[in-house]
C-alpha cells in the first residue's frame, strides 16, 4: 500500500511538473506579447502623446514594457525551477508572479481610469493646443504631433476646420494667409492651407477629437485585454507553483 502511494505521489509530481512547464511556456509567450504591445504603442504611436494633457497613456505603456520584460525573465527562472525541482527557486518564482500580477493590476487601473476621462480631456485640451500652442516658438514637438495627427487620421481641427480660425498661428504673420495648416490638405504642398474648400482639405464630421478618441480607446482596450490575459495565466501559475512546492515537500520529507 505504501509502495502504491509512493508511485501515485511520483506520478502526481511528474504531472504537475509538465503542467507547470506548459503553463510557463504560454506565460513567457504572453510576456513577449505584453512587451511587444507596450513598445509598439510608444514607438509607433508616440507622435500623438504630445497632444494629450496627462501622461497616463504613456505611463500605462511603460508599465506594460516593464511587466513584459519581468515576465520573460521570470519565465526563464520558471523553466530552471521546474527542471531542477528546487523549492527555493519555486518560491522566488511564485513571488515574482505575484509582483507581476500587482504591476499589471496597476497598469489596468490606470488604463481604466484614463479610459473614463479620455473624452473630457481631449475636448478640453486638444482645442486649446490648436489655438494656443500650434506653430509657436518652443512648441515644435506639439506642432509636429498635430500635423501628424491630421494627416494620419485625415481630419482638420479639433471639432472641425473652423477651429483654426481662432488659432494664434493662423492669425499670425507666419501663416502667410493660410486659413488652416498645410497638414489639413488632402495633398500637402507649400501654402495649400490658404484654400479651405472641401475639395482641398479634410472635412470630417467630429473633427480630430472623434478620431483620436477612438484610436486611444482601442489601444487602451488592447492593453487591458493583453494584461488581463497574462494575469489569468499568472493566477493559474501561482496555484500550480504552490501545488508543486507542496508536492516536493511531501516527496522529500
Amino acid at each position: 500500500m505504501a509502495h502504491y502511494k509512493a508511485e501515485q505521489d511520483d506520478w502526481l509530481l511528474v504531472y504537475l511538473k509538465y503542467l507547470l512547464f506548459v503553463f510557463n511556456f504560454f506565460f513567457w509567450v504572453g510576456g513577449a506579447a505584453v512587451l511587444a504591445v507596450g513598445i509598439w504603442t510608444l514607438v509607433e504611436k508616440s507622435g500623438y502623446l504630445s497632444v494629450l494633457a496627462s501622461s497616463t497613456f504613456a505611463a500605462s505603456a511603460y508599465i506594460l514594457i516593464f511587466a513584459g520584460t519581468l515576465v520573460m525573465v521570470t519565465g526563464f527562472l520558471g523553466f530552471g525551477a521546474i527542471l531542477q525541482e528546487q523549492k527555493g527557486c519555486l518560491s522566488t518564482y511564485f513571488c515574482l508572479l505575484l509582483v507581476i500580477f500587482l504591476v499589471e493590476l496597476v497598469a489596468g487601473i490606470l488604463a481604466h481610469v484614463y479610459y473614463q476621462r479620455l473624452s473630457d480631456e481631449l475636448k478640453q485640451h486638444l482645442n486649446q493646443t490648436l489655438s494656443e500652442n500650434y506653430g509657436q516658438p518652443g512648441a515644435t514637438e506639439i506642432t509636429a504631433s498635430v500635423d501628424r495627427l491630421q494627416q494620419d487620421f485625415k481630419c482638420c481641427g479639433s471639432n472641425s476646420s473652423a477651429d483654426w480660425q481662432h488659432s494664434m498661428y493662423i492669425l499670425s504673420r507666419e501663416a502667410e494667409g493660410r486659413r488652416v495648416p498645410d497638414s489639413c490638405c488632402k495633398t500637402v504642398v507649400a501654402r495649400c492651407g490658404q484654400r479651405a474648400h472641401p475639395s482641398n482639405i479634410y472635412k470630417v464630421e467630429g473633427g480630430c477629437i472623434t478620431k483620436l478618441e477612438q484610436f486611444l480607446a482601442d489601444h487602451l482596450l488592447l492593453m487591458g485585454a493583453v494584461g488581463i490575459g497574462v494575469a489569468c495565466l499568472q493566477i493559474c501559475g501561482m496555484v500550480l507553483t504552490c501545488c508543486l512546492h507542496q508536492r516536493l515537500q511531501r516527496h522529500f520529507y
